[in-house]
C-alpha cells in the first residue's frame, strides 16, 4: 500500500534541517550583531585590565564600574542626578521644538518672512554653542536658565531647518489641491503641511535631541549643582574614575535610548499614517 506524504510536513522537516544561521531572519541577525559588538568591547576592556598595564586608578575594571553603578543606584544618588538632567533636557527641548516648528513653517512658506530673517538666522546658526557659554554665564549666571538657553540653542536650528526644508519640498499637487478647495490656515496645517513635513521633522528632532543631550552633559561638567555631568565632575575631583565611567555609560545609554524612542515613534505611528494617506 502506497503511503502518502504530507507536503507541508515534509517542507517543515526540510526547513528544520537547515543550518541555524540560515533560519535567522535579517532583523534577528542585525540585533544579534548589535549585541555582540558591545560584548566584545567589554571583554577587550577586561582583558586589558587583567594585563595590569595601567594602574586600577586609571583603568578601572568593568566589575568595579558595575559595583559602583549598583551602589549609586541603591543610594538614590544616580536617580537624583538623572532626574535633574532629563528635566532640563525635556523642558528646553519642548520650548525649542515648538518655537522652531512655528519658525520653520513660516520660514519655508512665507517668502517675505524668509527674506527678512535669512541673514540673522544663518548668522546665529553658525555661532558655536561653546562660544556662547562665557557670555551666558556673565549675563544669566550658572543657574537653570543658563542651561535651558543652551539646550534651546542646540535644538532650535536643526529643527527649524528640517521643518523649513520639508515645507519648501511639499509636492505641488498638494498645494494646488489646497488652493482649489480654498483651505483656511488651520486646514492647511492639518491636512497638507503637518502630514507632509512629519518624516523630515522627526529626523530633525532626533538630531536635535541627541545634540542637546551631549551639550547638556558637557555644560553640567562646567557648572551645575546636580546632573549626570556634575556627578562625573565630582568623581573626577575625588579621583573616582569608576564614578566617571558610570556617568559616561549612562550618557551613552540615554542618548541611544532617546534616538531609538523617536525611531519607534516614526515607525509605529507616522509611517503607517502616511501610507494610509497615500492610499
Amino acid at each position: 500500500m502506497k503511503t502518502l506524504v504530507n507536503p507541508p510536513l515534509e517542507k517543515n522537516i526540510v526547513v528544520n534541517r537547515l543550518p541555524l544561521w540560515r533560519r535567522i531572519s535579517a532583523e534577528q541577525l542585525y540585533w544579534l550583531l548589535s549585541l555582540i559588538s558591545p560584548l566584545l568591547a567589554v571583554l577587550t576592556w577586561q582583558f586589558i585590565c587583567s594585563l595590569q598595564i595601567f594602574p586600577t586608578q586609571i583603568l578601572v575594571p568593568p566589575a568595579t564600574v558595575w559595583n559602583t553603578f549598583i551602589s549609586l543606584l541603591q543610594s538614590g544618588e544616580l536617580q537624583l542626578h538623572l532626574k535633574d538632567s532629563l528635566a532640563r533636557l525635556f523642558f528646553g527641548f519642548s520650548i525649542a521644538a515648538l518655537s522652531a516648528i512655528a519658525f520653520g513653517i513660516a520660514y519655508g512658506s512665507i517668502t517675505t518672512f524668509r527674506n527678512y530673517t535669512y541673514i540673522l538666522f544663518n548668522l546665529l546658526y553658525q555661532i558655536p554653542i561653546f562660544v556662547l557659554i562665557p557670555i551666558f554665564i556673565l549675563v544669566f549666571g550658572i543657574g537653570e536658565l543658563f542651561k535651558i538657553l543652551l539646550i534651546i540653542k542646540a535644538c532650535f536650528f536643526p529643527i527649524a531647518l528640517a521643518t523649513a526644508d520639508a515645507v519648501k519640498n511639499i509636492p505641488k499637487q498638494y498645494i494646488e489641491l489646497g488652493q482649489i478647495y480654498k483651505l483656511k490656515t488651520r486646514a492647511w496645517l492639518r491636512y497638507i503641511i503637518i502630514p507632509s513635513t512629519l518624516p523630515p521633522l522627526i529626523s530633525g528632532l532626533r538630531i536635535a535631541l541627541g545634540r542637546a543631550w551631549l551639550i547638556l552633559v558637557a555644560v553640567e561638567l562646567l557648572a551645575a549643582g546636580t546632573g549626570i555631568g556634575q556627578m562625573m565632575e565630582l568623581g573626577r575631583q575625588m579621583l573616582r574614575l569608576d564614578v566617571v565611567m558610570v556617568g559616561v555609560f549612562i550618557t551613552g545609554v540615554i542618548g541611544f535610548s532617546l534616538d531609538i524612542l523617536l525611531r519607534l515613534v516614526e515607525q509605529r505611528f507616522i509611517s503607517p499614517a502616511l501610507s494610509a494617506r497615500g492610499k
